[in-house]
């Protein structure tokens, strides 16, 4: 299974939901938490081609993006094959 960083902030509800989804089907995720951390603010924005919002998610090397996407591709079958 490739790894999922998953980029939050402690008051983002589309983030819980994101982190409720991974863990419904058993993906391990690392969970950067970027809340006050201006640092960890700017890797996002690198990492995410100059997006500033959370969650941000990523598998492996690919962007996925946000919860609405993460949950698109999980209906669609397609996020079983990108965690492959």
């Amino acid at each position: 299974m490739k790894p999922v960083k998953i980029y939050t902030t402690d008051y983002c509800s589309y983030c819980v939901q994101a982190k409720k989804l991974l863990t419904r089907k058993n993906v391990p995720f690392e969970e950067i938490d970027v809340t006050g951390d201006d640092a960890g603010r700017a890797e996002l924005i690198r990492m995410s081609g100059g997006l500033r919002t959370v969650p941000q998610i990523f598998i492996g090397d690919f962007h996925v993006g946000g919860y609405d996407r993460l949950s698109e591709l999980d209906r669609s079958g397609k996020l079983d094959e990108l965690l492959a």
